[in-house]
Parts: structure tokens; sequence; C-alpha cells
């Protein structure tokens, strides 16, 4: 019944889906201007404003329908994937050739087939797009004072045309970056894997509405109306509010420049919040109609946004924090158990003491199954932000305030599809296999499961002191007694900048510190959204259908009576239109979240209130790492196991051609996670023609 349910909805999401695309392919036609376009303003007119109202239906409403729809089929797929754990992985080589890289390159990162494909047709829909609105506007070409000279009646053409063709990256820009979202996870992408997506839309509006501005400026130069720069008209596109906000957009295009993000994080990401004010003031130079055209991005970005605040108001529950001797901690959060999560998620944390905000990502490092009530994630110490975090964790502090958002990551563990997975790693670049570890460890105990795939775990470290890294692989608790024997698992480690191990004296010892409970803290509940589809569905279908409604009532009451009454022009104040919809939606996405949030916050309290006041361990340190002490008696089988499992190569780097050429079999996922060089270098071998058993699996948004 399910599998019949979830292949009935696939062709749902497909038939919308691709009628939401023919739409965009349609607009810039004669046809959709000249026909289509006239008769339903005219059905929709008294109601919703006319070109507003089909902008809606055409537009607004098969998105949104999408997003409702695909939380049932998400929370039915969950379902489904409950039932049929223990049975064996099925897998497929249809799409092998599309997900293979077959572009490597700086600018862009690693772009697979699949993804140079739809980019190809993104592109052709603008180019496709911009040639019909020139056709069609140069074939009505009207001059809009005494004397204008047709080339300039056409530069102006262009450039207002320009503005049409951004708008339409516009409409993808947002979906990206909404991390609770149920679009992304219907084509199998999370926002971290595909945050890429943001980034090139976002390059690519700006240099058309960079255009646009400019081609507008240009022609009120040669045709002397510069003072049109200051108009702010009623009726009427306002040129300041396109100017203010072009301003906020360039401000945040120039310090996301990767030469720039990188070396002035902080000033990207303050930077980076002046998105509000962009989308503000872009919406009132678009108007309501336009902005209909992009809604279901914002919508669904709002949605997901408020829900990150609410969960984030609270403080979680830091259990404990183990520093490593190479400069790294992994902080441990109590959990409630009805929290699940998939290998390679990652969560968001905020130290209000260092900064109230700052969000900083983290691979979480532990697994659901193993550990039911703790969740852990590693840091590495680096920048200004983790260096204050080491320091204030150093200073015998008894409780640390943190706030949370997430975990987000994959809806399913697809990784264990592959018959055999070889894992790079470069440096803390090693935080993601160790989830993916410890979930092949949890299955490889299940003996109803047929295919457990082979590991090989290449991992290269600057000292050995890294190697403590290796550490993490086994929880502290929930470990099993030793490591199951249908489980093959091969460790290389690379420590380059060391030629042989150093002395036991030598080595750093790890420690442990516990914090004191606090009343006010609580375990990490679940988001909605990931581990509560339905939910999220809820308010996203809650909250359009309001948005609708009272969007109705006030235009049909309020609107269209004053325009009416407008004998001038016959037209309502264009800015208190586009401000009447962002109140609504805003406000229509405040009510329903909020109380479908504190509804599933009460459900969740129970759990919450098993937070006891526990006695705290005193801080300990541990007697040292398993893998930087050869003489060591391995007192742990699990760790012996894993000790056994593994061989270190001091004074070398792994040559990466020859060890994915050699591996053996016909389905090997490949999964790299390391600096640029390194990723790019598997992608190109990943790519070659010598490699056809090799699928490169993306898994960060590292590119």
């Amino acid at each position: 019944m399910n599998m019949m349910m979830k292949t009935v909805l696939r062709m749902t999401f497909l038939a919308v889906f691709v009628g939401w695309l023919m739409v965009w392919v349609f607009l810039p036609t004669k046809i959709y201007m000249q026909v289509w376009t006239p008769v339903l303003n005219s059905k929709l007119n008294s109601i919703y404003f006319g070109e507003q109202g089909t902008n809606l239906l055409l537009f607004t409403f098969p998105m949104m329908f999408i997003a409702a729809l695909g939380c049932v089929y998400l929370h039915v797929q969950n379902k489904s994937e409950n039932i049929n754990k223990s049975k064996s992985v099925v897998r497929s080589h249809r799409l092998g050739f599309w997900r293979r890289p077959v572009l490597v390159m700086a600018p862009l990162g690693i772009v697979t087939a699949v993804e140079l494909a739809f980019a190809a047709m993104f592109v052709s829909l603008l180019i496709w797009s911009l040639s019909n609105y020139l056709y069609v506007s140069f074939g009505h070409l009207h001059m809009d004072k005494a004397g204008e000279k047709v080339w300039e009646a056409k530069f102006r053409s262009v450039s207002l045309r320009l503005g049409y063709v951004g708008n339409i990256c516009w409409a993808f820009l947002f979906f990206p970056v909404t991390r609770g979202s149920s679009i992304l996870p219907l084509v199998g992408l999370t926002s971290e894997s595909s945050i890429k997506y943001h980034i090139w839309l976002g390059h690519l509006s700006m240099v058309l509405f960079a255009a646009h501005t400019i081609g507008f400026i240009i022609y009120w130069a040669i045709t002397h109306q510069m003072a049109l720069m200051l108009e702010w008209s009623q009726d009427w596109v306002p040129n300041v509010a396109g100017e203010i906000a072009i301003l906020f957009a360039l401000a945040m295009w120039v310090t996301s420049i990767p030469r720039v993000r990188r070396k002035m994080f902080e000033l990207f990401f303050y930077t980076h919040h002046l998105y509000t004010l962009y989308i503000f003031f872009y919406v009132l130079h678009v108007g309501v109609a336009y902005f209909c055209m992009i809604l279901p991005g914002i919508f669904l970005f709002l949605v997901d946004r408020l829900l990150r605040f609410l969960q984030s108001r609270e403080s979680a529950r830091l259990l404990s924090a183990r520093l490593l001797p190479c400069e790294t901690l992994e902080l441990s959060f109590s959990k409630s158990p009805g929290l699940n999560y998939n290998p390679t998620s990652v969560l968001f944390i905020s130290v209000p003491s260092i900064s109230k905000l700052q969000w900083h990502p983290f691979t979480v490092t532990s697994n659901c199954n193993m550990e039911a009530d703790k969740l852990s994630i590693v840091i590495k110490r680096g920048g200004n932000w983790s260096q204050k975090l080491f320091q204030q964790l150093s200073s015998s502090v008894e409780h640390v305030k943190v706030s949370v958002e997430g975990p987000y990551g994959p809806t399913s563990s697809h990784l264990l599809r592959h018959e055999c997975l070889v894992m790079l790693s470069g440096g803390s670049g090693i935080t993601p296999f160790i989830s993916l570890i410890r979930e092949i460890l949890f299955q490889s105990q299940n003996a109803n499961l047929r295919m457990i795939p082979r590991v090989l775990l290449i991992c290269a470290f600057k000292n050995s002191a890294d190697l403590t890294m290796l550490d993490l692989l086994l929880p502290i608790s929930g470990t099993p007694t030793q490591i199951p024997t249908k489980m093959q698992l091969q460790i290389e480690a690379y420590v380059t900048r060391e030629n042989e191990q150093p002395s036991t004296n030598a080595q750093k010892l790890i420690q442990t510190i516990w914090f004191k409970p606090d009343p006010s803290d609580s375990p990490i509940s679940p988001a909605l959204g990931p581990n509560n589809w339905l939910w999220l569905g809820a308010i996203i279908t809650s909250s359009f259908v309001m948005f609708l409604l009272f969007l109705g009532i006030v235009t049909r009451y309020y609107i269209y009576p004053i325009s009416e009454e407008n004998t001038r022009t016959g037209i309502y104040n264009f800015s208190l239109s586009s401000l009447w919809d962002m109140f609504l939606v805003s406000s229509c996405i405040l009510v329903a979240s909020n109380a479908i949030f504190i509804w599933c916050k009460k459900q969740n309290s129970m759990e919450g209130k098993q937070i006891q006041n526990m006695e705290v361990p005193t801080p300990i340190t541990s007697q040292g790492s398993w893998f930087c002490e050869a003489d060591r008696e391995l007192e742990s089988l699990p760790h012996q196991s894993l000790v056994q499992a593994t061989k270190v190569h001091f004074g070398a780097r792994p040559n990466l051609k020859k060890i994915l050429l050699e591996c053996e079999g016909s389905d090997i996922g490949v999964l790299v996670c390391g600096p640029r060089k390194m990723r790019h270098e598997v992608a190109k071998i990943c790519s070659s023609a010598l490699a056809e058993n090799l699928h490169l699996e993306s898994i960060s948004f590292n590119w």
C-alpha cells in the first residue's frame, strides 16, 4: 500500500512540477500575454486584483501544493524505511552516469552530469525568456516621452527585460537554503549539498539585476531624465525602492566573493543578514504581481526560518566536552529519544556568551541508533569563535549555555546501498565518516540485514596527535562488546609531517569535562520537519490557506473599492499593495507556526521532564589515545579490533589514484571530505573512463 501511495505521489509531483515549469516557458510569449492572461485576469479581478490572482494560481499554488504534499510523501517514506530496515538494500545503477562528475573547476566546484544538464536547461530558459520578451516588446514598442528615438526605446526595453529574467532566478533562489525543506528531499538533496545552487543563482541574479540597474541609469542619463532616479510613484514601480534594494544586494554580493568570505567570514556573515531589507525593498519595487511569482521560495524559507528561531530560543543541555590533544573537542548534548537523524547530518550551534548572532555548522558524529539519549558534534580549533570556545571550556566553567538548530541531513541512509565504501578525508574532514561508520557498525549487528558494505577509510593528518580523531569512531557509551565479523573495516592513516611515531611520554592526554545540569536547559527535541513532516505540512497548508483567505478579504472589501473610487488611475497605491502582501504573509506564517510549534512542544515536554539533577562526574583525564601508543595493553575488545584494523603510515601521503583504481568491486561508493584540492583530485579520478565502478557521493557543502 505504501509503495502504491508513493508511486501516485511521485507522479503527482512530476505532473505539477512540469506544469509549473511550462508556465515559466510560456510566460514571455505572445500566447501568454495576449490570450491566456487577459482571460484569467478577468475571472480573478474582483477577488485577487487581476494579475496578482493569475500569478497566485499559476506560480505560487503549484509549488505550495508540492511542498505540502511532499511532507505526506516523506512521512510515508520514513514509515516504510523503518519497516524495511532489516531487508537487503536494493542497488540501482540506472542513474550512475548522471551522478558522475563531468566538470571539476575552482569557480564552480564539482559538477555532475545531471547538474550540468539542469544548469544548461536553466540557462536556456533564461535565454528563451529574454529573447521572447524582446521579440514581443520590440513588436509593440512605445515611446516614454515625445522625441524619444527608437534605439533609446529598445535600450530601455532591454534593461527592463533583464530585470524580468532576474526575477526567474529569484523564483529558485531560496529553495536551497531552506534547511527543513520538504522540496529538496524529494529530489534527494539536502540544504548542505545544494548550497552551491544558491551561490550560482545569487551570482547570476546579481549580474542580471546589476545590468538592469546600470541600463536604466544610462537610459535616464541619455534621455535627460535623471530626476526619475528619485521618484517614488504611487501607481507604478518606485525607482527608489529598487535602488535601495540593489545597494543591499551589492553589499551582500561583494562580501560573498570566496576570497573575501574566507578571510573575513564575520563580515560576510553579518552582511548577509541584510537579506531581510533586500527582500523588503525588492518586493516594494516589483509589486504584488511579480512578488507572487517568486513567493513559494520566500514563503517556505520564512516558515523554516521562524521554526529555526523558535527551536533556538531554548537552551540545549550540554553534558560533556572531550578535549583531544589535536586541538579538537567533542561536545555531547542530551537529546530526546524521539529525535532521529541520519549519518552526515549537521547541527548548527550558537554560544551566546561568545556571540549572540553567530551560528556555526558542525557535523554530528553520534548515531541515534547506538546513542538514543545523546547527540555529539566535533569542533576543530581554528577561527576566532572556536578559539574563544576553547578558552571558555578550559577555564573550569561549570555550565555553558548553548542554543542549537537542527540536526539537518539526508532523509535516508542512502550511502549504505553500495557494495563497498571508500572514505577519503583530510584533517578534520574525517568527522562526517564517524557517524557513518557507527551506523554501519550498528547495522552489522542486525542478523537480518544481508548486505553490509565493506569500508576502507583513508585519512590524512598533519601530526601524530591528530590520530586521536580515530578514537571518536567508537562511542563512549553504547559500544558493543566487539566489532562484528560481518563488518569489514580497514583504516589507512597517513601522518604527513612526521617520519616516525613519537614516544609515549610525548603524548598528551585526552580530558573529559562534565557540566552541571541547569533547570532551564532541555534536551534537543525533534524539530518540525525531518522528524515531524506531517506537522510541517500542516503549517505550510494552514498558513497558505490563511494568507489566501485574508488576502481575498482585504482585496475585495478594502483595496478593490478604493481603486474603483480612484478616478484618475483606477489603481490602488502600488507600494501599499506590496506592504499588505508582505504583512499578510508574515502574519499568517507567524500565527500558524507558533500555534503548531507550541502544541508540539507540549507533546515533547514529557520527555524534557526526564532531566534529573543527577550527580555530575568530576573532570577526568583518560590514559591516552588508543592509536598513538603502540605498547599500550588493549583491554577493550572494540578498540582492540579497531586498532588491529588500522595501519599508520608516517612521512607519506596517500596515492589517491592508485588506491581508488585498485579497489575491487562493481559498485564502490566514494566519499571525500577535506581540502578543496583533495576533493577535486578525487572527483577527477572518479570521472575518468578507467573508474566506471566508482560513484562519487556528495555529502557536504564544501565544494
